[in-house]
């Protein structure tokens, strides 16, 4: 089962870290890049994530968490492993 799905562009540091962040605690991904996505795909992506501009864009879950600071905090409260175990 997938844990998390980030939208990414592949050349992007933050993106990276993200990813590695998620093999290092051993969490099941999808990443998509947004360049293989249609316009109405980015669209809908936007909705849910409130018009959120800059990759990655981290679904924890159906919930999202933002970018990779944001993911890198919730790991380091703990918070990120509760999210993982609810699922």
């Amino acid at each position: 089962m997938t844990q998390a799905t980030l939208y990414i562009k592949e050349e992007c540091p933050y993106c990276k870290a993200a990813i590695a962040l998620l093999n290092d605690k051993g969490v099941s991904y999808q990443a998509i890049s947004v360049y293989d996505m249609s316009a109405d795909e980015r669209a809908a992506v936007a909705v849910r994530t409130n018009n959120h501009r800059t990759v990655p864009q981290i679904f924890i879950g159906e919930t999202f968490v933002g970018g990779f600071d944001q993911l890198n905090k919730l790991n380091q409260s703990g918070e990120l492993d509760a999210m993982l175990d609810a699922l």
